[in-house]
């Protein structure tokens, strides 16, 4: 009888052990569609350390759309996240590149270590305000042709929620860079966007669309488009 009950007592600690384990665990996906990268999925992951700091992991597949031609463009990076309070967290990250578009101007050979993103987000979430900047510098860690390349790429959106199922606001973002002697303004976009969310936090549908001030590359700066469906596994 105390086996069974000493037996019983183990399975139930390795079950609560297990279940406190998992809720520190989180990954999420993100399909995304816009007017320059084309389709490009974001899985990102996180797991607690504190009640305030996870620590985070992000990969985005840059292949489709005009990545096709970086290479079979790949990122991976890893940071930690802090939650600073009145709905804001910040994180810190530093990701890594698969592909050519940094390492040769897309005139050299697919590398592993094309080049390095020290990058963070800082977001905020409350009860009726949302928003999100991004800033990524694109370096080179490799030398595989006549030239390297490096960009900057940032955006900022700031909206209201209606209510829990739709919310609205603004959305800017710049891309800049090239190779080392031609660098220049890639796009500059700015437009309104619209999110409907799921009540119980499992996802969301995102559409933001606008102008372009960039005229040298009419192709992507017209207008764009951006389409993101986000999903929690």
């Amino acid at each position: 009888m105390r086996r069974v009950t000493l037996f019983l007592v183990i399975v139930m600690c390795s079950f609560f052990s297990n279940a406190q384990e998992e809720e520190k665990i989180s990954f999420s996906v993100s399909l995304v569609s816009d007017t320059f990268f084309g389709f490009a999925p974001i899985v990102t992951g996180s797991y607690s350390l504190s009640e305030k700091t996870d620590f985070t992991i992000y990969g985005i597949y840059w292949s489709g759309g005009t990545g096709i031609g970086w290479g079979n463009w790949a990122e991976f990076g890893a940071g930690v996240n802090f939650d600073l309070g009145s709905g804001f967290n910040f994180n810190p990250q530093v990701g890594f590149t698969k592909g050519n578009l940094l390492s040769s101007y897309t005139a050299g050979p697919s590398v592993f270590g094309d080049g390095v993103v020290p990058n963070f987000i800082l977001g905020l979430d409350e009860d009726h305000l949302e928003g999100e900047i991004y800033f990524g510098y694109y370096l080179p860690l490799r030398t595989e042709g006549a030239s390297t390349a490096s960009y900057i790429h940032y955006w900022a959106n700031f909206g209201y929620k209606v209510s829990d199922f739709i919310s609205s606001g603004v959305h800017y973002e710049h891309l800049y860079g090239g190779a080392e002697s031609m660098e220049a303004d890639v796009y500059q976009w700015f437009g309104p966007y619209v999110q409907f969310s799921d009540l119980k936090g499992r996802g969301y549908l995102r559409l933001s669309g606008g102008v372009g001030f960039v005229d040298e590359v009419p192709s992507y700066n017209n207008s764009f488009y951006k389409l993101a469906f986000g999903f929690n596994l």
